[in-house]
């Protein structure tokens, strides 16, 4: 199972931005999650999407971003909407598979002031 993760980018506070993960490897749906982690923090889970559809976030995070698949299957994105200096971290996808968790390289996004 190979993830990529990308569409970070640099946008003022108030903007949006849409971040994607690209899940190739495997036929079947995974449970997807996608992290952040802020300079001099620890990884924290920002949102997941289930096999079935269900959806969880963050309390940070809620009401301003969305988590989403395509009709594919194979690409699972984070809709970001009304970003604040403090959504500045890189994100990651994580999907699992028979337990064994499998990560995409990172994507900064960066929140200006």
């Amino acid at each position: 199972v190979q993830l990529q993760a990308y569409g970070g980018g640099t946008v003022q506070a108030g903007g949006s931005l849409r971040l994607s993960c690209a899940v190739s490897g495997t036929v079947f749906r995974l449970n997807t999650d996608w992290y952040r982690q802020a300079p001099g923090k620890q990884r924290e889970s920002v949102a997941r999407l289930t096999t079935s559809g269900e959806t969880t976030y963050a309390d940070s995070v809620k009401g301003r971003f969305t988590i989403s698949r395509d009709n594919t299957g194979n690409t699972v994105h984070l809709q970001m909407n009304s970003l604040k200096p403090e959504d500045t971290a890189v994100y990651y996808c994580n999907a699992v598979r028979l337990g064994v968790p499998y990560w995409g390289q990172g994507t900064l996004v960066t929140v200006s002031s």
